[in-house]
């Protein structure tokens, strides 16, 4: 069982077409991995183990193992974030308010990637709602990272990347508002992607047309990340916004190899946020040896961001507004602190501000189209620290520079969020301490072939990923 959940989930795929193992027995070499290392780190604290096992039998009733019957995924096992609705399930989103909630319905996204052979095995731990970039809650509490499990694992898909850096599941799904993929897998040591606007089908959502929250996918490794990609990928009448699969299959995509001519690199995205001067110099290596892709690279070379701080704060602030006021009014008492000061910052904005905001925004965008015209990739960090104490609710400091509300620590990647293009958190090495770093790939928009196939050849050039999985460790362990 335990070289079962040591296979990535490419070659896990391979073992079920090939008819080496079965479905069911994936399904229980992982549920083995939860019960055992679970209590370490909370990171699967809903667990639909019968239905998991249910649903492997039914597949093996059904079509056979390489039958298109069986999808992309071939009955793997898979964890969903506690966000997102799965029938007959659990789904608090982090909320006492929903503490108890069973689903009548199941995502569109889940249920594409059941469509494709995915097996749900449970549901991964988030913060109230997604807010925030540190996984805890008042209903399940604090998901702590594997490489230490005094620090924080980042959030707001926190349970997912743990849950993939410890083998309990071979791949995961997640949300990212603003860097909500993206800061966990950089904490982590996994790989997170944030899509294209789209790119992912998402609902039933009571706001269809809105584009700064995304799903997406995160793996062990970009080969498996791609295989991921593809399993969700589709349209639906209920998402105006979802789009068609490309021709060419995220996972051939992968093995492509990248025609790179430029890519730039800044660490502090032209001085758009403070960075920890470890984390800059080891994303700043990372991004260096693209050079033995072909690529040239520029080094301090961003877009201007302006004013995306602000312009995140009003944003972020009306779609929280837009989406929990009611909350807010039936149910305060229940709401955490940063949930409701976004939410009543949201119901005090003028139409003037979220006009400006709007603006604002396209302006942003139309310079990093203008960047894009000139370079094949933008490299930054994808977290600017590494994981700091989990009992912290947010970083209020880096230095010198205090960040003015929770969120603003996240800057690095909510300025990307703002731009529209799809991200990808890369591990790229480890600070003296022995903690993972991300480097943040960025590329234009709809442009994930593109990133998928830079990804992967940089992931080989730098080959720091083969210490996946790994059991959780203590901070004595660790020091």
């Amino acid at each position: 069982m335990s070289g079962l959940v040591e296979l990535g989930a490419t070659a896990a795929v391979a073992e079920l077409r090939a008819g080496r193992v079965t479905p069911l027995e994936l399904v229980e070499a992982a549920i083995e991995r939860i019960e055992r290392l679970d209590p370490l780190v909370n990171a699967v604290p809903i667990r639909c183990f019968d239905r998991a096992r249910a649903h492997a039998r039914s597949l093996m009733q059904g079509t056979a193992p390489a039958e298109p019957g069986r999808g992309w995924l071939g009955g793997l096992p898979i964890v969903v974030k506690d966000l997102f609705e799965v029938e007959g399930v659990r789904t608090t989103y982090g909320s006492p308010i929903f503490a108890e909630h069973v689903s009548e319905v199941t995502d569109l996204h889940v249920g594409q990637l059941e469509a494709n052979g995915a097996i749900v095995l449970g549901k991964s731990n988030t913060p109230e709602f997604g807010a925030g970039a540190n996984t805890f809650n008042e209903v399940f509490g604090a998901t702590r990272n594997p490489w230490n499990t005094a620090l924080t694992c980042g959030g707001s898909s926190g349970g997912s990347a743990v849950a993939l850096a410890t083998g309990m599941a071979w791949l995961a799904d997640g949300s990212d508002l603003g860097g909500s993929l993206r800061t966990p897998a950089a904490f982590c040591g996994v790989v997170g992607l944030r899509p294209s606007i789209g790119r992912i089908m998402r609902g039933p959502a009571s706001r269809r047309f809105q584009t700064l929250t995304v799903n997406g996918p995160m793996a062990r490794d970009v080969a498996d990340l791609a295989l991921m990609l593809d399993a969700m990928s589709g349209t639906s009448l209920d998402d105006p916004l979802a789009a068609e699969a490309p021709a060419m299959s995220f996972a051939a995509a992968a093995r492509m190899p990248p025609r790179l001519q430029r890519v730039g690199f800044s660490a502090d995205l032209g001085g758009f946020v403070p960075v920890d001067p470890e984390i800059a110099r080891l994303a700043g290596q990372a991004a260096a040896r693209m050079a033995e892709l072909g690529a040239a690279v520029i080094e301090n070379r961003s877009p201007d961001f302006g004013p995306a701080r602000e312009v995140f704060e009003v944003l972020r602030a009306a779609h929280f507004a837009a989406e929990k006021a009611p909350l807010l009014e039936a149910e305060r008492d229940k709401l955490k602190p940063e949930v409701i000061w976004n939410i009543e910052r949201g119901l005090a904005l003028t139409a003037d501000e979220i006009g400006w905001a709007e603006r604002e925004r396209s302006l942003i965008q139309a310079r990093v189209a203008a960047y894009f015209r000139e370079h094949d990739l933008l490299l930054c960090p994808a977290a600017i620290v590494p994981p700091f104490p989990v009992e912290l609710r947010y970083l209020e400091a880096l230095g010198e520079h205090r960040f003015p509300t929770y969120i603003d620590w996240v800057a690095v990647t909510y300025a990307i969020t703002l731009s529209g293009c799809p991200a990808l958190s890369l591990p790229c090495g480890f600070t003296e301490a022995g903690l993972p770093v991300g480097l943040q790939l960025v590329g234009p928009p709809q442009g994930e072939a593109r990133l998928l196939a830079a990804a992967r050849a940089l992931e080989e050039v730098l080959a720091v990923g083969s210490a996946r999985p790994i059991e959780p460790r203590s901070p004595l362990a660790g020091a």
